[in-house]
């Protein structure tokens, strides 16, 4: 033992000085490596980072509970406590391993650091897909699933329909007799004249409930091809490319397999999709008087030993087309022949008159909207370049508010961001006729 004297005389012990611990000595980029592993691996919670965050392989974690983490398996002492704190210290000797540190915020950040490009790029591309990541970058396994809910099929009488579309009875009459006749219908008409809701619902009466388990509802779309509908080949989790079959073979194999029962395929916005290219042999065997196995034909991509594919007897098919979009090419004459046509229209008269009144909308407010909004579209159907086809709907004003001293402020609303906007589209070469129209609505 070393002694020391004093100038007094006495002497003190000098005990041995305590070995001096540094943290960056001690922690390297592989035990922080370590530790994120470990993180990932058992889906560790962790506090959330304030103000800064620790990103590696495009996944953010709170730089100092990282740090102690893997302070713990240096040491080997399950309770060791970061001798850091948190922030700039911390921070520093994390980047100090190359590691990226940032400022917590809701946008992509390449950060500083050999990882900084890298994290971006991962970043931007679990953006698109999704995929989980350990700490090494590798896609952990997952399963997708649809949201499970409870499910029982309601009863659906023609009293209910009735009483939620603003059709009258031979209206409907007429509708279901084309869409038994033809077992294929497309509903028409302007936007907002509820073209869907009368299809789920003409589903449903012919059904006699709400069933959804027999109906499936598509959309077409620009990018919605022949191997979405149809068959096609599809990547798996893997990579690997198997042939797959689309919405409607599995529709008509669940209808096949109940004959007894009727099935329904809901297309929405079908004059969206290129429909010769999607709809393929459909084209043939929709008819009417070409379903079942006497007309099967086999699909292109189809294995030799496949069975031949066919549209059974109790399979119908509803489709609605918004007439007012410009961007749409019409319809051949090949489809339209296979298909009843239904016409829908505004309606602002009695039925939405009734609506209204039972969800206590003042009477002077539904007077206003009824008539302003039948002046409109008359106006709208006269002008030269627009026509019937651009009438405005009456679905834009079913959800009244629930208090009935709300309803001039739905409606101010309803008007200014909907119905103005569509005007302005509408007379985009005349702005002065589009503000004139919604001075007039807004009066």
């Amino acid at each position: 033992m070393l002694v020391l004297v004093c100038c007094f005389g006495a002497t003190l012990p000098v005990m041995p000085a305590a070995p001096s611990f540094s943290a960056a000595s001690l922690l390297t980029r592989e035990q922080v490596l370590r530790a994120l592993r470990q993180i990932a691996r058992e889906g560790r919670p962790l506090p959330p980072g304030t103000v800064y965050e620790l990103v590696y392989r495009g996944r953010r974690y709170p730089p100092r509970a990282v740090a102690e983490l893997a302070y713990r398996l240096a040491t080997g002492n399950p309770a060791a406590q970061w001798p850091r704190p948190a922030g700039a210290p911390t921070n520093a000797l994390l980047e100090s391993l190359d590691f990226t540190i940032s400022t917590k915020r809701p946008v992509l950040t390449s950060g500083s650091g050999p990882d900084g490009d890298e994290t971006a790029r991962q970043q931007a591309e679990d953006l698109y897909t999704g995929l989980a990541k350990d700490a090494e970058g590798s896609i952990l396994p997952t399963k997708a699933a649809e949201p499970i809910a409870a499910y029982a099929p309601l009863p659906y009488s023609r009293a209910e329909a009735l009483a939620e579309l603003f059709i009258t009875e031979a209206e409907l009459d007429a509708a279901l007799a084309g869409l038994q006749r033809r077992r294929n219908l497309l509903l028409q008409g302007p936007p907002g004249t509820g073209k869907t809701f009368l299809a789920r619902r003409l589903a449903w009466l012919l059904l006699s409930a709400q069933d959804e388990h027999r109906v499936e509802l598509v959309q077409f779309h620009p990018s919605y091809g022949y191997e979405d509908f149809m068959l096609g080949f599809r990547p798996d989790a893997d990579g690997r490319f198997h042939l797959e079959p689309g919405v409607l073979p599995l529709l008509c194999q669940r209808a096949a397999a109940d004959p007894d029962r009727p099935y329904f395929l809901l297309i929405d916005e079908v004059n969206r999709g290129n429909v010769s290219r999607i709809f393929g042999e459909l084209l043939l065997l929709l008819e009417a008087d070409k379903r079942g196995p006497t007309h099967a034909l086999r699909l292109p991509y189809a294995p030799p030993e496949a069975p031949k594919f066919f549209v059974p007897n109790n399979l119908y098919v509803i489709g609605t087309l918004n007439l007012a979009d410009r961007s749409l090419s019409p319809l051949d004459y090949a489809l339209r022949r296979r298909f009843a046509f239904v016409a829908l229209g505004p309606q602002f008269g009695a039925p939405l008159r009734a609506f209204l009144a039972a969800r206590k909308v003042p009477d002077a407010l539904i007077e206003q909207l009824c008539t302003r909004m039948a002046a409109l579209n008359q106006t709208i159907a006269d002008d030269p370049e627009l026509g019937p086809d651009f009438e405005i709907g009456h679905s834009y004003f079913c959800q009244p508010p629930p208090q009935p001293e709300q309803a001039a402020e739905w409606l101010r609303l309803i008007l200014e961001q909907e119905i103005g906007p569509l005007l302005a589209d509408y007379w985009r070469e005349q702005p002065a006729t589009a503000a004139a129209q919604l001075r007039k609505l807004l009066a």
